[in-house]
């Protein structure tokens, strides 16, 4: 992409409305502008980053079997009543009535919805297990959103379910979900706790929120030290094994967030327990029976036994994530993007645009980029440099090449990675190479 040609709307002082990094960032960088209060539109980069977020997410679930569906944003209130929640839920929910009267109401969540779906279609204990999930847009009216795509009113989230014969089955499902997520936030740089963790109007008496730990963090968490030594999960996972083993390894340790934190419970010396505060990125619960059993969700057990489908709900905050990783990873300067889900790999900066040299040399870095198939947004403006470093700190792409008269004079570029800010000379005839040998995931020269 060259940067003449990207609506990327930079701000050079901080918005007054937002309060945090991550809102005063997402602003100044041009990847949201708000519509109205808690509501944003996505920009190009904002978009490609929120992209990127979703196929980590993507790849995590169907590499877990959890199969892809999408359901309408727009739901009936009638599901709802069956389940006793229409009324319940606040003034959170938003509801609507269409042309005919019959009300209706922007979903917040699918348990209803995707509990009627299965309902229909699985009767047999032969059809079970089964874990769905979609990638869609929610709403819920907050009554103070703050913290930009953090405490929105619309959000982007995954949420999926899952549907067992029993407990031991919906116990499976829901350590599938406990180890696919750790795996996903370190796919996306972070390092996620699952602590244990209030139900909430989703009910049940089993959850787990993955928290990041962060100043700006809304709500207040504890957690033993240790928690951030373990490694997470990554090549070779089976999750047709038992996983329990390996989910015991991560809820042996003490962690809870304020709601379940008990004081006379938590045996960690005050030197090894962290008092902190966190930002929910993920939330898993296992809630039984509950819905299945109002909306007449049964099957045929291998007795010919009729018994309500056991079933477990877990979340991802999309959008919210987009957020929280910039509050972990930024400094004064802007954003610095893990590798993972930068909007493009390299920021290519023409320090002498009209200059044949320059030009010439930029524009075959740029094709080579483009014939390796890796992202890189090529800076072709005829800016001021001071103007091209600051605009390519604050958007935070890894790695910028740097193409100026002084270094051309000896047949070299300037190679700097964001994350440290070091930088080193490479020969102009060293980068397609060094291009093509770079995964975009690694963290060495």
């Amino acid at each position: 992409m060259r940067r003449s040609n990207l609506f990327l709307p930079t701000l050079k002082e901080n918005p007054t409305e937002a309060q945090i990094v991550s809102h005063r960032l997402m602003m100044r960088a041009g990847m949201i502008r708000q519509s109205t209060a808690g509501i944003y539109s996505w920009l190009p980069m904002g978009y490609r980053v929120l992209q990127k977020i979703c196929k980590i997410v993507r790849e995590e679930q169907d590499y877990s079997g959890a199969q892809e569906i999408l359901m309408p944003t727009i739901q009936s209130a009638d599901l709802w009543r069956k389940s006793g929640r229409y009324e319940d839920y606040g003034k959170e929910m938003l509801r609507i009535t269409d042309r005919h009267n019959r009300e209706m109401l922007y979903g917040p969540t699918n348990e209803e919805l995707i509990t009627d779906i299965v309902s229909k279609d699985i009767t047999s204990y032969k059809d079970l297990p089964k874990n769905l999930y979609h990638i869609q847009w929610k709403f819920r009216d907050e009554v103070r959103p703050r913290f930009g795509v953090m405490r929105g009113r619309e959000f982007l989230m995954k949420d999926n379910y899952s549907f067992d014969l029993n407990y031991e089955g919906a116990k499976r499902s829901y350590n599938k979900m406990f180890i696919s997520y750790l795996r996903t936030f370190s796919r996306l740089g972070l390092k996620a706790i699952p602590m244990a963790a209030d139900t909430g109007p989703i009910g049940g008496d089993l959850s787990h929120e993955f928290i990041i730990l962060a100043d700006t963090g809304e709500s207040e968490v504890f957690c033993d030290s240790r928690l951030l030594d373990l490694e997470i999960p990554s090549e070779g996972i089976d999750y047709n094994e038992n996983l329990q083993s390996m989910v015991d390894n991560w809820t042996c340790y003490y962690a809870a967030t304020d709601e379940k934190h008990e004081p006379h419970k938590c045996t960690v010396p005050d030197e090894m327990l962290i008092k902190a505060r966190g930002i929910e990125v993920g939330h898993i619960f296992y809630f039984g029976t509950k819905y299945s059993q109002k909306m007449n969700a049964f099957v045929q057990d291998s007795e010919g036994n009729k018994v309500a489908i056991e079933m477990g709900s877990y979340g991802i905050g999309v959008s919210r994530l987009v957020g929280a990783i910039i509050e972990s990873s930024h400094d004064e300067k802007g954003i610095i993007w893990p590798e993972s889900i930068a909007p493009w790999s390299i920021g290519l900066i023409n320090l002498n645009v009209g200059d044949p040299e320059s030009d010439e040399i930029c524009e075959k870095i740029y094709s080579g980029c483009n014939k390796y198939s890796v992202d890189m947004l090529y800076d072709d403006r005829n800016e001021r440099a001071g103007t091209k470093f600051a605009d390519m700190d604050l958007i935070g792409l890894p790695w910028q090449i740097i193409v100026g008269p002084r270094g051309l004079k000896t047949g070299v570029v300037e190679l700097k990675r964001r994350v440290d800010g070091e930088s080193k000379e490479m020969l102009v005839g060293d980068i397609p190479e060094w291009i093509k040998g770079r995964s975009f995931c690694d963290k060495e020269y």
